[in-house]
């Protein structure tokens, strides 16, 4: 008779799925936001939104030919992404924050957007960077990113509690 050998899970795993599902899930909001908003920019501001412009950048440095279609769900699956990996980190960063779900969130999006739009954008010399958009799309990307830690924040919370895996 085989003895079946049974590997715990570390501890992080839960909080970091949940974060990862939390994150992606409050992509969908923050990214219908940053359409519905880039629709009321000035006409010379309506290039592209940021997401494209990365996604469209790496393509090209990475010498890879997409068209449209491919363009944007390749922008629409990093974004995503991106959103997923920023959500396990948030769990990872503020488990000790001793703030409310929502405000820890919208912190914690304001700090990815700072990472993001004022670091390693422009680091990388991308047109996306904060330091090269006009100060209606950079307040755009904020509040698009408030949004998205907002409903990190308060979505993890939820499933924490639900889940019983309260840190």
């Amino acid at each position: 008779m085989a003895h079946e050998l049974t590997v715990p899970a570390p501890a992080f795993t839960l909080p970091s799925l949940i974060g990862a599902a939390a994150g992606a899930t409050a992509t969908i909001p923050m990214t219908l936001f940053m359409l519905a908003a880039h629709k009321f920019l000035p006409r010379w501001q309506k290039d592209a939104l940021p997401p494209e412009k990365i996604t469209a950048e790496m393509t090209e440095r990475a010498n890879v030919s997409v068209d449209k279609p491919q363009l944007l769900g390749g922008s629409l699956a990093a974004h995503l992404g991106y959103g997923a990996t920023m959500g396990s980190l948030y769990m990872t960063f503020t488990s000790k924050w001793a703030f409310p779900p929502l405000l820890k969130g919208s912190l914690f999006g304001l700090g990815i957007w700072a990472g993001s739009y004022m670091g390693w954008l422009p680091a990388g010399k991308f047109a996306a960077a904060g330091t090269n958009e006009t100060q209606q799309r950079n307040i755009l990307m904020i509040i698009a990113h408030l949004i998205w830690g907002g409903v990190t924040g308060v979505l993890a919370d939820k499933l924490l509690h639900q889940l019983g895996a309260e840190e």
